[in-house]
């Protein structure tokens, strides 16, 4: 099964500091039928004007992967914890029993993320933050592990999260093909963050979301120079 999302589909809000589609629910966008993909509970496409940001908030039992496109962000929490992650660059934020934080756009350009959560494993955890620099030569044709929480993730250089879960990038050349084995009671979620692919022969343009599950083989073929982002969840 795979389900295609086109990005004019989705659900969204402009407040003209930050313009923001949902792959599902969230906010003031409901829709009963995407509540959610497995553990897998947001994927928010934000952009983010320059000197403006996310204001000081409370997060608990929630797995927080931003995926920095273009840009940068910079965080603040309650923990003591200050970054800055820049395009190409990954942050986790696990919430666990609880976390404050802010997300601003210091820059002079806009600030475009993938907003990833996942629903932890078990519920209050240690709060934790982290963020990592993964190089997109390391990619090429094939998924790297940005975030995991599955067997091995961590000892393979992924950012740590407290779910049986892993959040992934590829990037392909035109022409260029991925295979990726969908282990079974599996499901995964994938982005074009670049690019235009096919997913098992169905089209998939910049930005659109593909729900997959009860495949074997996911096999993406590049219609152009591609940036892809899955998330891999138990089913």
């Amino acid at each position: 099964m795979i389900d295609i999302r086109p990005f004019k589909s989705l659900g969204g809000a402009d407040f003209g500091w930050l313009k923001a589609k949902h792959h599902f629910s969230f906010g003031h966008y409901m829709d009963p039928s995407r509540m959610g993909w497995g553990k897998l509970r947001v994927w928010n496409d934000d952009e983010i004007a320059p000197g403006t940001g996310f204001d000081p908030h409370p997060h608990r039992d929630m797995e927080i992967i931003t995926y920095v496109r273009e840009g940068a962000i910079t965080h603040r929490d309650s923990l003591g914890h200050e970054g800055r992650t820049k395009a190409g660059d990954v942050q986790i934020m696990s919430a666990g029993t609880g976390v404050t934080h802010s997300e601003y756009n210091r820059e002079e350009e806009t600030t475009r993320i993938f907003q990833i959560w996942i629903i932890p494993d078990v519920g209050g955890a240690k709060p934790n933050w982290g963020a990592k620099s993964f190089p997109k030569a390391g990619r090429d044709a094939r998924f790297e592990v940005l975030a995991g929480g599955r067997p091995g993730d961590a000892a393979a250089g992924a950012l740590p999260i407290n779910a049986d879960a892993a959040v992934m990038a590829a990037t392909l050349a035109p022409g260029q093909e991925l295979r990726f084995r969908l282990p079974e009671g599996r499901a995964a979620y994938l982005v074009p963050a670049k690019g235009s692919v096919t997913v098992n022969g169905a089209a998939l343009n910049r930005r659109d979301g593909a729900a997959i599950r009860d495949e074997d083989e996911i096999v993406l073929v590049a219609e152009e120079e591609a940036e892809i982002v899955m998330v891999e969840v138990s089913a």
